[in-house]
């Protein structure tokens, strides 16, 4: 007779959790998972997925704008909101379906409803009860708003992508990525954009080139960026929305988005229950194999105490899969992690900014050049691309790769890999450049700048 229900418990069907179940299940395992809201999670429902169709919607007004230095003659184009959601909304559903029949075909039990810990062997879904040898939990988060007069006439990424019309005057709070990139999309669907954000540059966290290389890409959009002040009051009107900032200044909008943070979704999840611990910020800390510090419960993804990206909760949940159930030993490794902004100019970043290589005590060579893309020289758009490469001056090594510019992510991409083996500059050096591209500036860099 078998002690459990499941040898794996599931909380969270999102990119990490869906991984975990369908690799545990093909090592043999007995799964179930639950979903309170849609199969796919936040990246496919209302997250990275969905942002890059509007991005990519966003972009289509800047090529209209550039088409005449290529000898195209257009009418002013039109352009649709209702049109674009109804086609964003076609392809998720599409998306979503594939992801349940993903579950299906590796034969992981779904059950819907929010899930809860009883104990460190028990969830509670609904009204029904659980067993099972070990649980995995992989929540993810949800925005954070800050708890000003006002805040419910604002909103969220996740109601961004569902709006009934594109809003004319938008109020961006926050410059981390998700603020930036919504900047870039309204701004290029035709809204009128203001980025308010209490401190002094955009991307915190980022190479400051690639900050400031964004800064004048977003503000040579038409954004108006505001430092030093952020929203305290929100008032509706017969006008829209009137915002108070925190420096006694004021403003009317048609929409204020909130893109403070995210935080991770563990409110009423039963932690306590089962003795899992949660460190600073409510984050589940886990070790290299993603274990909590209760024994049979583990965590992957944006809940977690790591690094809050799509595809590093896909490797930790397929890590803690082959690990817990294909006899395998995968620890999750972080370093080095490529990411990417798709605002607008993209970014594209691997290893480390040269503030961090300076603080963690590397002696640095810093290869930087700005340059006009070839794109633009016959629309004359006046705007520059970035490349940078940190490196090591005692080892040679390659420790930073940075890029700001059109296709940005996809040339990281390739980079992340030289960057994540170790190689030198002299590597680089030794490697004939595709040209005429950009990416082929990474490998043609030769002089450092002055320190």
């Amino acid at each position: 007779m078998r002690k459990f229900d499941y040898d794996l418990f599931v909380i969270g069907a999102g990119s990490g959790g869906v991984r975990a179940s369908r690799i545990a299940a093909g090592h043999g395992a007995r799964v179930a998972i639950c979903e309170e809201s849609r199969v796919g999670g936040t990246c496919v429902i209302r997250g990275c997925v969905p942002k890059k169709l509007l991005v990519f919607a966003s972009q289509f007004a800047e090529a209209f704008q550039d088409c005449a230095g290529y000898g195209w003659q257009a009418e002013a184009p039109t352009f649709s909101w209702p049109d674009l959601i109804a086609a964003k909304d076609k392809e998720i559903d599409r998306l979503n379906k594939i992801y349940l029949k993903l579950l299906e075909t590796a034969g992981v039990d779904l059950h819907m409803g929010r899930g809860r810990l009883v104990d460190e062997h028990t969830v509670e879904v609904g009204d029904k009860r659980f067993s099972a040898e070990r649980i995995l939990i992989a929540v993810g988060g949800r925005p954070w708003v800050p708890d000003i007069p006002g805040r419910e006439h604002g909103i969220t990424s996740d109601e961004a992508f569902d709006l009934e019309d594109l809003p004319r005057r938008v109020l961006i709070a926050g410059a981390g990525y998700i603020a930036v990139e919504f900047a870039g999309i309204f701004a290029g669907l035709g809204s009128e954009v203001t980025l308010a954000y209490r401190r002094d540059l955009i991307l915190r966290g980022f190479d400051d080139d690639v900050r400031r290389a964004v800064e004048a890409g977003l503000a040579g959009r038409g954004i108006d960026i505001r430092y030093q002040v952020e929203p305290a009051r929100l008032e509706r009107s017969d006008h829209g929305i009137e915002v108070t900032f925190s420096d006694g200044s004021a403003q009317v909008v048609d929409q204020v988005m909130f893109a403070t943070g995210r935080e991770p979704y563990v409110w009423d999840l039963g932690l306590e229950n089962a003795g899992v611990h949660l460190g600073p910020g409510n984050r589940i800390e886990v070790d290299e194999y993603s274990r909590t510090s209760a024994g049979h419960i583990f965590a992957v993804g944006d809940v977690t105490d790591r690094i809050a990206l799509t595809p590093v909760a896909l490797m930790e949940g397929h890590a803690f899969a082959d690990t817990e159930f294909g006899g395998m030993d995968r620890p999750v490794e972080h370093a080095n992690t490529p990411a990417a902004v798709f605002s607008q100019p993209p970014v594209g970043t691997v290893g480390l900014t040269e503030a961090e290589a300076r603080d963690r005590g590397h002696a640095v060579r810093i290869f930087r050049s700005q340059f006009t893309p070839m794109k633009y020289t016959l629309s004359d758009r006046q705007e520059k691309a970035l490349m940078k490469l940190v490196v090591d001056a005692d080892t040679d090594r390659v420790l930073g790769c940075h890029v700001v510019g059109p296709d940005a992510p996809e040339m990281l991409q390739g980079f992340a890999v030289a960057v994540r083996a170790g190689l030198t500059k002299a590597d680089f050096d030794r490697t004939i450049g595709i040209h005429p591209t950009s990416a082929e500036e990474l490998v043609t860099l030769r002089q450092p700048v002055a320190d």
